[in-house]
């Protein structure tokens, strides 16, 4: 393998893999435009280039946007990129206390870092793990996105767990409206054509986290934005050291985004949320609280989601099965060169090229990572009416290009308005964008699972993955209203 890495370092290799990256940077740091558009654009532009550059291209890109991302959710309070909605809350408030460069250098370290313990879990577990996904039945799948999203909830609340609870709801019924998946019924779309493709969670992420904070602006409501943003430094020992006391949870969050994104179906944004909602319980008394700039809040979801990406290629190389829409399309172009997944790729040599550029596209990141933040703090230099009007410049071409809609610009502004209704009236929001991402796996799995068992729904606890599953999730429950209880006994 060793071979393998001193191979990639031609410059017929280098060049193309850089500008993909760069261009990873690019899409990623731009609300609406995801790690998945920023693949399918490159693929391409690989097409003319040997295959070593060719997948070395893709690779980079899918590695670069989930990491370019969490800059926007920084210093706008915009996430780039779905994954980078578990850590908008705590990132956006350090850089409000001016960390924020400081805050990305942490953030990119521990997504390296992550990403480089992944792909060597990839290599060493890859069938392992990849059988053990393959057990997991419909009903398995419900109780999984169930708990991810009371985790998330309980987490993104801030201590509000009540109404967490309903924005969640309100996110699950959003997300009914459109084409129901099994049936090909429309439902909820009031004879509206345009409507029958549904509410897109991402012009509704922007809206609700980054429109809000414009509309809240305009009306004067100035509690929060009236701080100046401010990038500052650099803090390379400082950031070195809260990964080393915080190590832990770095290891935790990765194998917890390893285990997650191994998954068919369920990605980087789930395993951020999941790997946010482990450190989250498994931190006792944090100070500050998450949500209100806990290093944990950052290291925790930053560390998993690249974790993750290497993860989800333990089905596709494995089987064939992507565990994501991004995985999708970087199957789709291993096939186009000659890449055939299944157990034949670990004897033929393409398995070790693939882990060599996926390990060697974690070192390119830093460079890359660091050019990108330090373009994208130039931001916060800017004067606040500037800064707002490029969030508003970002929201609309963001919300447009998803699938060129312009409904989907008017639902961003409609999910601006309601996240400023909200705020004032101290919901949440992170668990409504919740709702809309699980509540539509929630459906499907239960819906399935309830047609495979012609339904039966005591068959949900008949395997043993259910069972735990849903027993986890049964004392986070109890745990959740046992601190309400207590909580209200204080008081």
């Amino acid at each position: 393998m060793i071979d393998q890495l001193v191979s990639l370092l031609d410059a017929q290799i280098l060049i193309p893999w850089i500008l993909a990256m760069t261009f990873g940077i690019f899409v990623g740091s731009t609300p609406g435009l995801t790690a998945t558009m920023a693949v399918a654009l490159i693929i391409p532009l690989s097409y003319p280039l040997e295959r070593e550059a060719a997948l070395a291209m893709v690779i980079g890109v899918s590695f670069t946007a989930i990491f370019a991302g969490d800059i926007p959710a920084t210093f706008l309070r915009i996430p780039g990129t779905p994954a980078s909605a578990a850590a908008t809350l705590d990132a956006h408030r350090l850089a409000t206390q001016g960390k924020g460069k400081q805050t990305l250098l942490v953030n990119l370290l521990c997504s390296t870092l992550g990403g480089i313990i992944g792909v060597f879990l990839l290599m060493l577990i890859a069938k392992q793990l990849a059988e053990f996904a393959l057990q997991f039945s419909p009903y398995d799948y419900f109780w999984l996105c169930l708990l991810g999203l009371f985790l998330g909830v309980t987490v993104s609340s801030g201590g509000r767990t009540g109404l967490g609870l309903l924005a969640a709801t309100v996110g699950f019924a959003f997300a009914l409206v459109g084409v129901d998946p099994l049936t090909n019924q429309s439902r909820f779309v009031f004879n509206y054509e345009e409507m029958s493709q549904g509410l897109n969670f991402i012009p509704a992420m922007i809206g609700l986290f980054g429109m809000s904070e414009v509309l809240k602006t305009a009306i004067g409501d100035s509690s929060r934005t009236d701080k100046q943003l401010t990038s500052g430094p650099f803090h390379l020992v400082k950031s070195l050291g809260l990964m080393v006391r915080h190590l832990p949870t770095i290891v935790q969050s990765v194998f917890t985004g390893t285990a997650i994104g191994a998954l068919p179906g369920a990605g980087a944004d789930i395993a951020a949320w999941g790997a946010y909602g482990v450190a989250e319980k498994t931190t006792s008394n944090p100070t500050p609280a998450f949500g209100k700039g806990n290093w944990k809040g950052v290291i925790a979801p930053t560390s998993a989601n690249n974790a993750a990406v290497a993860a989800a290629w333990i089905p596709a190389l494995v089987f064939g099965i992507p565990g994501d829409a991004v995985t999708a399309i970087v199957l789709g172009a291993f096939i186009v060169y000659d890449i055939t997944p299944g157990p034949a790729l670990f004897e033929s040599g393409n398995a070790d090229l693939i882990f060599s550029i996926a390990l060697m596209t974690q070192v390119l990141l830093i460079p890359a990572g660091l050019i990108g933040i330090s373009v994208f703090s130039q931001v916060a230099r800017l004067p606040k009416g500037v800064v707002l009007t490029a969030v508003v410049i970002f929201s609309v071409v963001g919300s447009f290009a998803m699938n060129s809609s312009i409904v989907d610009v008017w639902v961003m502004f409609a999910f601006g308005v309601f996240g400023l209704i909200l705020e004032r009236q101290h919901v949440p929001l992170a668990p409504l964008i919740l709702g809309m991402i699980l509540g539509p796996k929630i459906e499907e799995y239960l819906r399935k699972g309830l047609i495979i068992s012609s339904g039966n729904f005591t068959e949900a606890f008949a395997s043993g993955i259910s069972i735990i599953l849903s027993s986890l999730l049964v004392l986070i429950v109890f745990a959740s209203l046992l601190r309400a209880f207590s909580s209200y006994q204080g008081k």
